[in-house]
Order: C-alpha cells, then structure tokens, then sequence
C-alpha cells in the first residue's frame, strides 16, 4: 500500500508540474496551448540531448532544459499566440494543434521515434522511506516538484510581477490602464508555464521513456487536472494532479492495470456532470 501511494504521488507530482504551467497559462492569458504536451516531450528532449552529448550531470541539465524551454515558450508567445490575441478562441485552439503537430514531427526527425531512457545514477539508487524501497530518482520528482509548486505560489503572492499577473487575470483592460506591461506579463507566463512543463518532462525521463509522442497522453492527464482543479486555478491543479495520480496507482494495482488510463477520465465525468466549474473553481 505504501509503496503504490508513494507511486501515485510520483505520478501525481509530475502531472501537477504540467498542468500547473497550462493552468497558469489559461487562468492568466485566457488561452488554452493544445502544444504543452510537446513542451514537455521537448524538456525531456532537451535534458537528455545535454546529458548525453554533453556529458553534464542530471540537475545542469534540469537546468538548462527550464531555461531553454522557458525561452522557446517566449518565442512561442510571441510568434503563434500574439497575432492571434483578440481573436476568436477557435483560432489559437487550432495554431496550437498545428504547433503540436508540427513539434512531435520535428522530434521525430532530429532524434528518431525509438524511445531512449534518460541514465542517471539517481535512477538505481533505493533509500527506505516508510519501510518500502523507492528509487531516489522518484523521490526527487517528489521533492523538486513541491519546490517548484511553493515557489510558484509564493512568485504569484508576493512578487510585482506575480501581482500583475493576478491583474490581468483579473481585467487585462483594467490592468493595461493603470500601467501594467501586458505584453511582459503573457510573456513571462508563457516562460514560467513552459518552464514548468520541461521540469517535468526532465524529472520523469530518468524513470519513463522518451520519445516525441510522449506529450500527447500527458497532456490529456493535464487538461484533465486542469478541469478537474478548475480552469485557471492553480491550488485545484495541485490537488486533482495529486488526487488523479494516486487513483491511477491504486486502481492498477487493485482493479486493473488494464484501465489506469481511463481512471482519470472517469472522474472527468463525473466533476464535469456534478461541479462542472472543477473542485476549487469559480462558477
């Protein structure tokens, strides 16, 4: 039992980080990125091509692929999402898929579609942790996640810019007339939710596969939380991620292997028929 919830806040913290960034996105810039899932296969990409051809140890690349993909987010800010600000929502919903698709096929042409794992040492390292062997690898995705998940929180509540950001959530008309840099503000919510999902993507390389479909059913468990928590609230996100991520676990190991897949989409079901506005959303 121990060992499966363990497993299921593993799976938990890394849909959290991804939907946190997409919820981020949603809740400040009104746009739903149908691309984020490639935005993590693209963090996984990145931290495994500086490993390898590099030579550079796991957290550098942790680095290094946050701040990469942090800035390819910018760009696709600036380049696809932009124009198409004041736009009806049907358009950016089908840039993004094209961006997505043109991402996975991109992947497939730079590495390939054969799935490669990430090697780290974390990865065969075991510690005891209430009285169940568990990977280090999977304890730091634990640990690194709820770093990220307080520190974003903490950036939202108390910085100038985390304070804009909540403005133009609020009324980015408002927010641009009382000297709010709204530009600044959607590029940096871009950057940090892209961020974000390349943490992830790097942190469940070591322990999954990567391989340039690999956001596709990722981001589908992410929009899932993201409805489930409610629609731009990040707290929700936290919670359902956690709250999917152990139902997946346990119903595995105590259904059915077979169906921890369609776990998550029946309580998308049910939320959408009972509270339609998610756990913590507003109606």
């Amino acid at each position: 039992m121990i060992s499966n919830i363990i497993t299921g806040l593993i799976i938990g913290a890394s849909y959290v980080l991804i939907a946190s960034g997409l919820t981020l996105i949603f809740g400040i810039l009104d746009v739903i990125n149908l691309a984020h899932g490639e935005v993590y296969m693209l963090g996984a990409f990145v931290a495994l091509l500086v490993v390898t051809s590099l030579g550079i140890n796991f957290w550098w690349a942790l680095l290094v692929s946050v701040i990469i993909v942090a800035i390819f987010g910018v760009f696709l800010e600036k380049i696809f999402f932009k124009p198409l600000r004041n736009k009806p929502h049907v358009n950016m919903l089908l840039v993004s898929i094209a961006v997505g698709i043109l991402m996975q096929n991109l992947a497939m042409l730079i590495w390939g579609a054969e799935p490669v794992l990430l090697k780290t040492p974390y990865a065969d390292q075991t510690i005891s942790l209430l009285g169940t062997n568990v990977t280090v690898q999977r304890v730091i995705v634990i640990v690194v996640g709820t770093i990220l998940m307080i520190a974003l929180n903490q950036f939202i509540k108390k910085s100038k810019m985390g304070k804009a950001m909540r403005a133009t959530a609020q009324d980015r008309d408002a927010a641009a007339l009382m000297g709010i840099n709204i530009d600044k503000v959607f590029s940096i919510t871009f950057a940090i939710g892209s961020g974000l999902a390349a943490a992830a993507g790097t942190l469940i390389a070591p322990i999954f596969l990567v391989f340039p479909t690999m956001g596709a059913t990722a981001f589908l468990k992410a929009f899932t939380v993201v409805i489930v928590g409610g629609l731009g609230n990040v707290i929700g996100a936290i919670y359902a991620g956690l709250l999917l991520g152990l139902v997946e676990s346990l119903g595995a190991v105590y259904i059915s292997s077979q169906y921890k897949d369609s776990f998550a989409f029946i309580i998308l079901i049910l939320v959408l028929l009972f509270k339609p506005s998610g756990l913590m959303g507003k109606e």
